[in-house]
C-alpha cells in the first residue's frame, strides 16, 4: 500500500501529461513531446534514475508515445483534407533517415547540449510565428519538393528525434514559411510525426539495450510504464485538439503556436544554463 502511495502521484501526473500532450498534438501538429519530455524527466528524477541517462529515457519514451499520437492526429486532420500526401511521399524517406541519425547522435551527446540547440532554434521559430504568422503566402511560393528543399526534411527528422518531439515544432513553421497554409502545415506535420517517432524510438531501443543503469520495465531507453500511462491518453485527446484547430482562424493558430514555442524554448534554455 505504501509503495502504491509513492507511485500514485507519478501515475496521475503521467495520465494528465498524456491528455495535455494529445490536445497539443491535434491542435498544433506536434507530437506532444514538448510536454512529455520535461514531465518524464521530472518523474524519473523523483524515482532516483541516474541523471546521466534520465533525459535519454524521457526522449525515447516520448517518441514511443508519439507513434500512436501521430496516427490519431493525422487521421483526424486527413478527415478534414488537411494532409499533403504529395509532400509526405517526397519528404518521407529523408525524414526517416534524419530521425535514425538524430537518435544515434543524441545517444552520444550530453542532455544540456540538446536543450541548448532546441531552445535556440525554437525561440527563433516562435518569434517568427508571432511577428509574421497568419499572413497569406504570396502566390507561387509553395514549396518545391526537390533541390535544396531536401535539406529541410533531413534537419526536421534529425532535430526532432534528438529532442523527443514529433516534428511539428520545426515542420509547422518551416512549411508556413515556404508557403503552406497553417491548417495544412499542422495536418501534414502530424503525419511527419509518425515518420520521425517510429524509427527514432526503435533506434533508442537499440542504443540503450543492456544498459544496467536503466530502471525496471525499460526496453532499451524506452520506459514501458511511462508509455502505458501516457500513450492511451494522447490517442484519446488528439482528435479533440484537431477539432479545436479547425475552429480557430489562421492568425489565432499562429499566435498560439508562437507563444507555445517561446515558452517551451525559454524553459529548455533555463534548464541547460
Amino acid at each position: 500500500m505504501t509503495e502504491w502511495m509513492n507511485w500514485a502521484p507519478l501515475v496521475l501526473t503521467m495520465l494528465a501529461t498524456g491528455v495535455l500532450a494529445g490536445v497539443m498534438a491535434g491542435l498544433l501538429g506536434v507530437g506532444g513531446g514538448i510536454v512529455i519530455v520535461p514531465a518524464l524527466d521530472t518523474a524519473l528524477g523523483a524515482l532516483g534514475v541516474d541523471p546521466a541517462i534520465r533525459m535519454h529515457i524521457a526522449v525515447a519514451t516520448s517518441l514511443a508515445t508519439i507513434v500512436l499520437t501521430s496516427l490519431s492526429s493525422a487521421r483526424a486532420h486527413h478527415q478534414r483534407g488537411a494532409v499533403d500526401f504529395r509532400l509526405a511521399r517526397s519528404w518521407g524517406p529523408l525524414i526517416f533517415c534524419g530521425a535514425v541519425f538524430g537518435a544515434w547522435l543524441a545517444s552520444r551527446l550530453h542532455g544540456n547540449v540538446l536543450a541548448l540547440v532546441f531552445g535556440g532554434v525554437a525561440i527563433l521559430l516562435g518569434l517568427r510565428m508571432l511577428l509574421f504568422g497568419g499572413r497569406n503566402p504570396a502566390p507561387g511560393r509553395e514549396l518545391s519538393p526537390g533541390g535544396l528543399a531536401r535539406l529541410f526534411p533531413l534537419g526536421i527528422g534529425g532535430l526532432s528525434s534528438m529532442m523527443g518531439i514529433g516534428g511539428g515544432t520545426f515542420s509547422v513553421p518551416v512549411l508556413t514559411l515556404l508557403g503552406h497554409g497553417i491548417h495544412r502545415a499542422v495536418g501534414t506535420s502530424a503525419l511527419f510525426g509518425l515518420l520521425i517517432s517510429l524509427p527514432g524510438a526503435l533506434a533508442y531501443v537499440a542504443t540503450g539495450w543492456g544498459d544496467d543503469r536503466l530502471p525496471p520495465g525499460s526496453l532499451g531507453f524506452v520506459s514501458l510504464p511511462g508509455l502505458a500511462c501516457i500513450a492511451p491518453m494522447t490517442v484519446l485527446a488528439a482528435p479533440l485538439g484537431a477539432r479545436l484547430a479547425h475552429r480557430l482562424s489562421a492568425r489565432h493558430l499562429n499566435l498560439a503556436f508562437g507563444v507555445f514555442l517561446v515558452l517551451v524554448a525559454s524553459r529548455m534554455l533555463y534548464r541547460a544554463l
